[in-house]
């Protein structure tokens, strides 16, 4: 279907009237005009609906409207009027479906009926629960007997508390620990570079700390698009004049200028609150190089300090008494060249002596980052190196200080903490053994990469998916489509139809679920179920909609019938915790007390109730009992990948405003002035002369490594947009089949799609 493109600057704010339009025009077209607003009222309230698009942080005394914009088109998405009947299937092949966007194929609305695909007629035709649940047992024991480690479970993070609990003992009682999620694909950086560190796998700052803090460090996260609530922390800082330092490769209008919605003299009269004080553009994948700019200038400041007899400009009492490897790292930052530092930052020694100079004046800073210092190579040396800079001053413990990873999916922290892991020595399966009289598997499972390896290579045969979009938002996105169909069971539990229903294994499922927002009734009444936010606390989450077919079962029940159709040995209550997540919530509450002790109760707490949080009170779980500085390997996000040709550029991937992780709900990215397309490539307007194109010139984007395995996006329209040289920005997932598979972070397995060396093709 042609499409009208239009690209153009856009000058307005982030929020404002543009946001209040987008709501409209969303509600509008999913018909959702009178289910949608119902949501919303109570979105994010204490006794309503936690939001199933970002995990941002939930007020104890919320906003009148306590939605952002892209929590809107989540919750319109959700209960759109639109619905995808067997009748619809029925029309349209698989192979006629795989031709469709990924906007047309979730447009088509919600899943109403239990559907296996028909290799016969190549459609998905409806089925009864019975048979399904009583195939996919008898599939899944059949694998399980010829090798338990073929299969998968992967968790969305979208999975409540309780659903996530039970998939992960499904998984376990199975036999295997393959359990990758979608934090292997964003935060699994800062799940292992924060427990080396400082010793807890999450961030130390509450809502609190905002009212508190003097100075924030903010890195590689588009809060505009991505996590706009956090825009009224943000603005609230700002007008108290708190310094807000933002390092991003693009201008990003949510971190540059914000309207509030919320405030009527704001949008009477446009009137915009700053947000950055101080915007300095990195170069993709020059954060490690940036940050040891500023150690550098505040240990070196400090150094004269001590020279003159001035005061100290280092915490050097926390230091002493909390920290380990502090002579190392101070005399690693001492010998670091300013013209590497610049060469690789891409910034100038005098801003970053200036951010040095202002940090140095606070009492409290923060470190909020996102997925701009995760999904790198070195993605776990730029988080340790937020650390360095956050302990320098003694940041990490104190009101108004702390790091602050901004977590993407609305329960992808909260699953992990209930054991969606592929990691056994993260969860009490002893504990699991004591409970359910049973042997939990204790070797090593899958995570997102090992998965995809599993795929390509054979070893991988079946995969569940608890919602989300895997095919679609894994790297090497040709390779792994052409070997996703050998597998021999595919069963994808969702809302709503995307590419991973249609890019199938040989005998393949799509089991439609309630959504969060909908009303949850099960033998012993309406439900409850509950989410993790970024900051560690827990909320619980009562749906409101009817729900958008009397067919549908909730995520528990669907689990339910898995697991009693697969499992020949099982003392779980799976039917009786299907009936009744309070169920569920003692049995999480039994298996990690000192999180989750008086669960049922805390829960309901307004703002909701914080897990323990040992860094907070500057106790260190780490080996050497203190919080450690670290040394990086290198000042490069990339330092195995020497790729030095000058027609080569870094690419990194982008979301629009108008997405949320693989969802599209538009072509419109609003604040990039992008209109009507999302086939478009960034680029700073000195790379398009030198390299001899044209701004609007139509282009092929292929990978700079090897060339033997050719890896290639075509029809990307030039855009000349403020990003630094060298760098190019596009939209994921269009992007992903430019990465290959082995490109992710050492240690994390991080796919790193922000740094992806590529050259340009006419």
């Amino acid at each position: 279907m042609a499409r009208d493109i239009k690209i153009e600057p856009y000058d307005g704010p982030a929020g404002g009237w543009g946001s209040a339009r987008s709501v409209t025009e969303i509600l509008t077209r999913e018909h959702a005009l009178t289910s949608g607003p119902a949501v919303l009222r109570v979105q994010n309230k204490p006794g309503g609906v936690a939001c199933v698009s970002c995990a941002w942080a939930k007020p104890s005394e919320p906003h009148l409207f306590e939605f952002c914009e892209n929590g809107a088109k989540a919750t319109a998405w959700e209960n759109t009027s639109l619905r995808a009947t067997p009748d619809f299937f029925a029309k349209h092949t698989v192979t006629e479906l795989l031709g469709w966007r990924d906007y047309d194929l979730e447009q088509t609305g919600r899943l109403t009926a239990p559907m296996r695909w028909d290799p016969a007629t190549d459609t998905y035709k409806e089925v009864s629960w019975e048979s399904a649940f009583e195939e996919i047992g008898r599939e899944l024991k059949a694998l399980k007997a010829d090798d338990v480690d073929s299969v998968v479970f992967y968790a969305s993070g979208r999975a409540s508390n309780e659903s996530s609990y039970m998939w992960q003992l499904l998984a376990r009682q199975f036999g295997n620990n393959n359990l990758p999620d979608s934090s292997n694909m964003c935060h699994e950086s800062t799940s292992v570079a924060l427990p080396e560190t400082i010793g807890m796998p999450v961030g130390t700052v509450w809502l609190e700390d905002y009212e508190h803090t003097d100075c924030i460090l903010f890195f590689g996260q588009n809060v505009g698009s991505n996590s706009p609530r956090m825009l009224h922390d943000l603005q609230h800082c700002s007008q108290r004049g708190v310094p807000i330092i933002t390092f991003n490769p693009l201008k990003e209008r949510g971190l540059e200028r914000f309207v509030n919605p919320q405030a009527p003299t704001e949008m009477l009269t446009n009137s915009a609150t700053r947000i950055s004080s101080q915007y300095l553009q990195v170069k993709t994948g020059g954060d490690i190089a940036a940050i040891m700019g500023v150690c550098k200038a505040l240990i070196e400041a400090d150094d004269g300090a001590v020279a003159t007899g001035s005061p100290r400009l280092i915490d050097v009492d926390f230091i002493a008494t909390h920290t380990h490897g502090f002579d190392e790292f101070a005399d690693s930052a001492r010998a670091a060249s300013w013209d590497t530092i610049e060469a690789h930052s891409g910034l100038q020694r005098a801003d970053l002596e200036t951010v040095a100079a202002t940090y140095a004046q606070s009492k409290a800073a923060m470190g909020i980052y996102g997925m701009g210092l995760t999904q790198h190579r070195a993605g776990v040396d730029n988080v340790k190196m937020l650390v360095n800079l956050l302990l320098l001053r003694g940041n990490i413990g104190k009101k108004g200080a702390g790091i602050c990873p901004v977590r993407g999916h609305s329960n992808v922290q909260g699953q992990r903490t209930v054991g969606i892991t592929e990691k056994p020595e993260l969860f009490p399966l002893d504990k699991l053994a004591e409970l359910y009289h049973f042997e939990p598997p204790r070797h090593k499972g899958l995570n997102t990469i090992e998965t995809c390896e599993g795929v390509l290579d054979g070893s991988v045969k079946a995969f569940l998916g608890l919602g989300g979009n895997f095919v679609r938002a894994v790297p090497e996105t040709v390779a792994m489509e052409e070997a996703w169909t050998q597998l021999r069971l595919t069963v994808q539990v969702a809302t709503k139809l995307n590419r991973s229903h249609l890019v199938h294994g040989r005998i393949s499922y799509v089991l439609p679920c309630l959504g969060r927002t909908e009303e949850d009734v099960q033998l012993s009444g309406v439900q409850a179920v509950t989410t993790e936010d970024s900051t560690t606390f827990i909320h619980a989450s009562y749906g409101r909609a009817t729900p958008a077919s009397p067919t549908l079962k909730s995520e528990p029940a669907i689990i339910a019938g898995l697991a009693l159709a697969s499992l020949d040995h099982t003392t779980v209550p799976w039917a009786d915790w299907a009936g009744d997540y309070r169920l569920v919530r003692g049995a999480i509450e039994k298996t990690l007390p000192e999180q989750f002790y008086d669960y049922e109760t805390r829960m309901r707490t307004p703002g909701g109730f914080p897990r323990p949080n040992t860094a907070r009170e500057r106790k260190w779980n780490t080996k050497t009992g203190r919080a450690n500085f670290t040394v990086p390997a290198s000042f490069k996000a990339d330092a195995d990948v020497e790729v030095h040709a000058p027609d080569v550029l870094q690419l990194m991937t982008l979301r629009s405003n108008d997405q949320f992780n693989t969802t599209v709900y538009g072509y419109d990215d609003r604040f990039r002035g992008v209109d009507g397309t999302r086939h478009v490539l960034f680029m700073n307007r000195a790379d398009i002369s030198r390299l001899g194109y044209a701004d609007g010139e139509t282009v092929s984007v292929v990978t700079a490594v090897e060339p033997d395995k050719p890896r290639k996006v075509a029809g990307l329209r030039i855009v000349a947009y403020d990003i630094p040289q060298g760098c190019v920005g596009g939209y994921y997932p269009e992007c992903n089949p430019l990465i290959p598979l082995w490109h992710y972070a050492e240690e994390s397995f991080v796919p790193a799609a922000k740094a992806i060396p590529v050259r340009l093709e006419r």
